[in-house]
This record gives C-alpha cells, structure tokens and sequence, in this order.
C-alpha cells in the first residue's frame, strides 16, 4: 500500500510539469526562461541528492544532455499555447513513437503487438493534431511538443543502461544547466514573479524530487504495473488543466486520448502479457 501512495505521488508530480509550465508561460515569463530555470533548480536538488556521486563522463552522456536540452526547450516553447492535458498526451505519445524507432535503429525486431500498438497511438496523435478535426493546435507548438517528446525519447533510450540512474539525471541536469545559457539571446523580454517560482518548483521539486522518488520506488515494482502508471500520467495532466487552469476538455478530445493511450497500453503491455499467457498454458 505505501509503494502504491509513492507511485501516485510520484505520477501526480510528473503530471504537475505540464500544469506548473502551462501556468507560468501564461503568466508572463519567457518560455525560454523557463526552461533554464527549471534545469538549474533541477540540477541543484539532483547533485544534492546524488551525495557527490555524479559521473561526469559516460558513453551516454552527450546524447542524454542533448535529449534533455531538447525536450525541456520543446516542452516549454509548446506550452505558449498548448493546454496542459494536450501538450502531455503529445509529449507522451511521441516519446513512445521514439522508442519504438530508436528500438529498431539499435536492432531490435519489435513483435507485432508492439508494432500495432504503436501505429495506433501515431495514428491518434495525427488524428489528434489534423487541422480541423480536433483541438486547435498551431502546427509549430504541436511540432515542439513532439520534438520534446522525442528529445525524451531519445534520453530514456540513451538512459537505460545507467547503473545508477539517479547519478546519471543528475548529470545530465549539471551539463544540460550551463548550456541552456546559450539560448538566452533567443529570450524576450517576458517575466513574472509567479512565473519563476512555477519554474523553480517545476525543476526542483516535481522534476528533481520527482525523478529521485520514481528511482527509488521503481525496483519494487512489475514493469507491467510501471509501465500502467505512467499511463496516467496525461489522465493526471489533463484534470489537472481543468481543475487549476480552467482548461476545456471536449468530447474529441477524450477520444483522441482514449486511442493515443490505448495504443501505448497495447504497446507495452501487451506482448508482456501475451508472453505470461503463453508460459502458462
């Protein structure tokens, strides 16, 4: 019962990027000032919490700083005009659609569950973002959701080997931080006071605490029962728009969800449990 109130908190913070994002854009701040934010306060409680244990170097470390750089600027830059619940369920749909891909260019032979679970859910996010049939979604905002989907996609491919996953984020956030520097002279000149501390609760605690809590939890759990979690996590962001944001929902929408999601679900689980099926007879 005490790992089930863990995982729910930790889906609950993982869900809360999209909304704390969504609100601070809207306030005022610079969605690129949001992003750098976000990886300091993140990079900070992560160090912390690694106790001097961060591996500098590492075969992965370039491409999951460079992941990590691209999904938090594609994920702020979206959420200019994307609804928190939108910008997760393409976020989430894309990180999936990655996987998959980036599964094939290592090798791997998907089975044929996966590969229709997988063209479900695409088939969903391009239902999802056709113009006209959906939500309105402005191609360049939706098309930054979807790279930062990918940008996450490509750090949890790069990530997956990491003895000590926990070291290896806080890392990433020590490299990625410095570097988002970079893309200051693209900043305007927006900012809010509310805006800030929503970036900085962002980064440290449903980011950084977060991911620290998800690595401590996740060795008790199933991968089946892991990966339905984080199906949540959209259902999670989108009552979270509702409710906080006074974000609409419509009966599309809901649809689109139901498919994105149900694709992934067939995804992941359902060779796993074709595979229990099997064994057992």
């Amino acid at each position: 019962m005490k790992t089930f109130a863990w995982v729910a908190v930790v889906m609950a913070a993982f869900a809360a990027n999209s909304v704390l994002t969504r609100a601070g854009i809207v306030a005022g701040l610079d969605p690129v000032v949001f992003g750098l934010v976000r990886l300091w306060a993140g990079a900070v409680v992560l160090v912390a919490l690694a106790r001097g244990r961060v591996p500098w170097r590492g075969s992965g470390r370039i491409g999951g700083v460079l992941g990590l750089l691209v999904y938090v600027a594609g994920f702020s830059l979206a959420y200019t005009g994307l609804d928190s619940g939108l910008g997760a369920l393409i976020l989430f749909g894309c990180v999936q659609v990655t996987m998959v891909g980036g599964a094939m260019l290592a090798g791997e032979r998907p089975g044929v569950l996966r590969w229709l679970g997988t063209a479900v859910a695409f088939c969903g996010l391009i239902w999802l973002l056709w113009p006209g049939a959906g939500p309105a979604v402005s191609l360049w905002q939706g098309g930054a959701m979807a790279l930062a989907g990918a940008g996450w996609g490509v750090y949890s491919l790069v990530g997956r080997g990491a003895g000590d996953p926990l070291a290896a984020t806080a890392a990433n956030f020590a490299v990625a931080a410095p570097l988002m520097l970079l893309a200051m002279p693209l900043a305007g000149s927006g900012w809010s006071d509310f805006g800030f501390a929503m970036a900085v609760v962002s980064g440290a605690v449903t980011s950084g605490l977060g991911y620290a809590l998800w690595y401590a939890v996740l060795p008790r759990l199933d991968g089946a029962v892991a990966a339905v979690a984080q199906l949540t996590v959209p259902v999670i962001a989108m009552a979270g728009g509702v409710v906080f944001l006074g974000e609409a929902l419509t009966g599309r929408f809901v649809l689109a969800a139901c498919v994105v999601l149900g694709g992934v679900a067939l995804s992941v689980l359902g060779p796993r449990y074709l595979r229990i099926g099997s064994s057992g007879s």
